[in-house]
């Protein structure tokens, strides 16, 4: 069985979407990541250095959805995946990335992607 740490409701602000004016004048989103791996190491030994620090997490989910635009939240989120695994002790990783304010003409309270990665693959 593998643990998991969370970090839910991440805020970032970003220039996401098909519309130029998704580029132009940006939105909030909100990002949760769940990372699975073995917390057994830093649990024994009490040292941050023997596990994934989720501030470093959340400064790397910063900083791509605060950077270059994409078209879709489907590519954010898996840019953020890709970013999680590249640390050798995450074993997989889900990632949701909400656009609370994406530009539909009807009422919604929220717009989503989650996406599954693991280190083999899908």
């Amino acid at each position: 069985m593998t643990d998991r740490v969370e970090l839910r409701g991440m805020k970032v602000w970003g220039f996401h979407g098909v519309f130029e004016h998704e580029r132009a004048d940006g939105q909030d989103f909100l990002v949760d990541v769940v990372l699975y791996f073995d917390t057994g190491p830093a649990a024994r030994s009490d040292d941050i250095a023997d596990t994934v620090n989720y501030a470093d997490v959340a400064r790397s989910v910063t900083s791509i959805v605060g950077g270059a635009p994409v078209n879709l939240i489907e590519t954010l989120a898996a840019r953020i995946a890709d970013a999680c695994l590249a640390d050798p002790r995450v074993d997989s990783v889900e990632v949701t990335v909400h656009k609370p304010h994406a530009p539909i003409p009807s009422p919604f309270s929220d717009v989503l992607v989650t996406i599954s990665r693991s280190r083999g693959g899908r």
